[in-house]
């Protein structure tokens, strides 16, 4: 007479051990034969005691007959294809339902018998909204049944048929709320497994974000951007730079504790370049490849000033780095140098389906490696479209022109100086450094309680190199 809470198919869950089981949740089928099977009965035992009309023994058949005409009707006929099928079926069921009661003479207990079994499907099935209309379309057709019938002569019933009706529906309640619990275990064991997935996903996810810039693994994973083989034209500030004396180093260090300072090095120059907004293309022996304006960018001049920004913080940087190295005797000068050019280039995944790179080609890109080439140790060299864009912001020294492969006409190149606030008397930035003997110092960068701390240490330091002097 009504619908079972569950679809059919098959769930997990778990035994005794935690080990996964199939439970098969149960289907609309097998619910509405069991209650309807409970409603034989109860109008059976009736008959049999006599307080329902000998007339209703074709109810019995129908009880029998229709739960499998209602599933070939909804799975076999055109009515599959109508949506919520299910909750139509259950809306037939209660006006099947409130016509039996109201033909039954409106006994109390084979009446809610009925009752509960119908509502107790509605509000697992559609929740209080499928309740309401079971409800409305039961009593409706109740009330319609009882003024055709009348009400029976007594409304109590005798012990069997009662007996039956809360056999009947105790047994129907009871074995669709163990598939529910059923069913609940399992969507909770999903959940889980789900939960356990997504946790698994982005463990691996940030392993591999160590294989791509941050920017390049944020736009992939929100879905910004699509892995595929595609690529854009873009204006672009790149950057390159190498360490001016790594390669006699290497030749005097043990692989091992090279290999050490040069990852120490990359971590230290690519987080000055994440800070700055760079998207890290690549390191190829003691160079790097760092680009801006893709796959985000902040406009021209911006990309172009964080990119010859991010360069002036490196050098600064490696003094720092260089007098760390000193200390533990490494005596070879490591002195990096840069250049930096601002064009359009073709950006994108380059490769092949399988196995494809993100990176940038064009004539601007050698440009920057070839002014990275021509640059002295501690310099940065910038390209005339590079100069154009910060000379407001940053002090450069007009350096010549030099001859490039696919540029028909001499490149001027500028030398970066430093930050026009940073020039003069009145700059933040100081630094000083000798053999032994290495300062770096920002003061705009210091806070108040950094500041008594750095004057003591500068204060022990004097101290120290007069007492020396005597």
């Amino acid at each position: 007479m009504m619908n079972a809470p569950l679809n059919a198919g098959k769930t997990l869950v778990l035994d005794s051990h935690n080990k996964p089981v199939a439970v098969p949740p149960m289907p609309d089928y097998n619910g509405r034969v069991l209650a309807y099977a409970g409603t034989a009965g109860i109008l059976a035992s009736g008959m049999y005691e006599g307080i329902f009309p000998s007339w209703l023994y074709w109810l019995v058949a129908g009880c029998l007959i229709w739960p499998h005409t209602a599933f070939y009707l909804s799975r076999r006929t055109f009515l599959k294809r109508s949506s919520r099928i299910r909750h139509k079926m259950l809306l037939l069921d209660c006006l099947m339902g409130g016509g039996l009661i109201g033909a039954l003479g409106l006994i109390a207990i084979p009446s809610a018998a009925v009752v509960l079994m119908l509502m107790f499907s509605c509000l697992i099935v559609g929740g209080i909204r499928q309740w309401l209309f079971g409800m409305v379309a039961m009593t409706s057709a109740m009330i319609v049944a009882a003024g055709i019938h009348g009400p029976a002569p007594s409304f109590q019933a005798p012990l069997l048929t009662s007996m039956v009706s809360i056999f009947a529906t105790g047994l129907y309640i009871c074995v669709t709320a163990y598939y529910a619990h059923q069913q609940a275990r399992s969507l909770m064991m999903a959940k889980t497994q789900i939960q356990n997935q997504r946790e698994q996903s982005i463990a691996l996810s940030h392993k591999l974000s160590k294989y791509l810039s941050p920017q390049v693994w944020q736009s992939i994973f929100t879905g910004e951007r699509d892995v595929r083989l595609e690529t854009q034209r873009k204006k672009l500030a790149i950057f390159f730079s190498d360490i001016k004396g790594f390669t006699d180093l290497s030749e005097e260090m043990e692989p091992e504790a090279l290999t050490e300072l040069l990852n120490h090095y990359f971590n230290e120059m690519s987080e000055v370049a994440l800070k700055y907004g760079g998207t890290i293309d690549k390191f190829v022996g003691d160079s790097i490849m760092v680009f801006f304006g893709d796959p985000t960018s902040r406009g021209q001049r911006e990309d172009a000033f964080a990119c010859v920004s991010m360069a002036i913080e490196m050098r600064k940087h490696m003094k720092i780095m260089r007098q760390k190295w000193r200390s533990q005797g490494i005596k070879t000068p490591l002195e990096i140098r840069m250049g930096i050019s601002t064009g359009y280039t073709t950006v994108g995944n380059f490769g092949a389906e399988n196995r494809m790179d993100y990176t940038i080609i064009g004539k601007e890109v050698n440009l920057a490696s070839r002014l990275e080439s021509l640059a002295d140790p501690g310099e940065i060299l910038v390209s005339y479209e590079t100069f154009s864009l910060i000379k407001d912001k940053i002090m450069c020294r007009d350096k010549g022109e030099i001859t490039v492969k696919g540029f028909g006409r001499p490149v001027p190149i500028y030398e970066v100086v430093d930050f026009r606030r940073d020039i003069g008397p009145n700059r933040s930035f100081l630094e000083h450094e000798r053999s032994g003997f290495a300062m770096y110092l920002d003061s705009d960068k210091i806070t108040e309680k950094e500041r008594e701390s750095i004057l003591a240490a500068l204060e022990d330091a004097a101290d120290r190199l007069r007492q020396e002097e005597m």
